[in-house]
């Protein structure tokens, strides 16, 4: 891979994680049901920052919105879907965006993001993880291609950490894997998401090494996900959007405002143990971070590594409507 060659030589300057609003805003008043109601097909993965999906069915029916959810295991699945025109709305990575159009799809726009948090190697208890340097000749677990990977690679990029110092051991599958491998000692640590980082520290086989954060290069920066919808649905469904859109920013700033809600959200997300949830849950900030500037940079860095096939920073606003959020904020 070209990232192996590169990876040492690219620089980006660190943005931090504190310095970015990722507080949910209030919502404008209720809008007005549809007559006739629109059915809206939304894609969507069981990971606890998308809590708010599960919440707004009920509120999107009083709105004239017949919301049909479909499960996706990863978020590439979702957005294979959303480009074969399966779903009018997908939950996807914040490298998704770039990684669409760079592989030609321009059927897509970005909406909004959905939280973020800080990110950590999750350590094998007994394995020293104090610097970068220590991951020289570890064994670490990654998913690559995911949006982990690219908060991962990125920072690594930033602290000159070549990524061929330490071995990565590709895991495929769930989140449950990752902690299979490290609770089995197949792996050191781990590059994975909430909440199959909180599992090994609650369980006592895992640690989150502090000294390890890379949610919060600038190239990637520090969102979770977002939202994306074909320019069909955008054109032929903008009121069940306006709404859609309307519906989740309202579920999560009550969860915001609740972290009790929140992990209770999370648990009924995930089907994990309410102890977990409300662990995993304390740690995200629900709200957007990201941005088209923030998707630029990315889509020049996922370009410069050789991740994607090219630079489409260039297209990036072409393919992002801040309209939605900005009316159901009453912007």
């Amino acid at each position: 891979m070209r990232i192996l060659k590169q990876i040492a030589g690219l620089l980006f300057a660190v943005a931090a994680i504190g310095s970015l609003s990722t507080a949910a805003k209030a919502v404008s008043p209720e809008p007005a049901p549809l007559t006739p109601p629109v059915e809206l097909t939304v894609g969507y993965v069981k990971v606890g920052h998308l809590a708010p999906i599960i919440l707004v069915a009920d509120e999107l029916k009083k709105l004239g919105v017949t919301l049909k959810l479909v499960e996706f295991v990863r978020y590439a699945d979702a957005r294979t879907a959303l480009l074969a025109g399966s779903l009018d709305v997908a939950s996807v990575g914040p490298a998704d965006l770039a990684i669409s159009l760079a592989q030609g799809s321009t059927n897509v726009v970005g909406l909004m993001g959905v939280g973020s948090s800080p990110k950590y190697v999750i350590g094998r208890n007994g394995v020293k993880f104090d610097n970068w340097a220590d991951l020289k000749g570890k064994k670490i677990a990654i998913a690559p291609g995911s949006a982990v990977w690219f908060q991962f690679a990125a920072t690594l990029v930033e602290n000159n950490v070549p990524y061929n110092s330490f071995e990565a051991i590709n895991i495929q599958g769930g989140g449950a894997n990752f902690d299979q491998a490290l609770k089995k000692g197949e792996v050191d640590g781990l590059v994975t998401w909430e909440p199959f980082e909180s599992i090994p520290v609650m369980e006592g086989y895992g640690y989150f090494a502090k000294d390890l954060e890379y949610g919060s290069s600038k190239a990637v920066g520090a969102e979770l996900g977002m939202f994306m919808a074909t320019k069909q649905a955008i054109d032929g469904k903008r009121g069940a959007l306006e709404r859609f859109v309307w519906a989740y920013l309202a579920k999560e700033e009550e969860l915001t405002k609740s972290p009790a809600a929140f992990g209770d959200a999370y648990a009924k997300l995930t089907g994990l143990a309410p102890d977990v949830s409300a662990q995993a849950a304390k740690i995200i900030k629900l709200g957007e971070v990201i941005s088209p500037d923030q998707i630029k940079r990315q889509a020049k860095g996922f370009a410069d590594l050789g991740v994607i096939q090219k630079d489409v920073s260039g297209e990036i606003d072409a393919h992002w409507d801040g309209s939605f959020v900005d009316k159901a904020l009453g912007r």
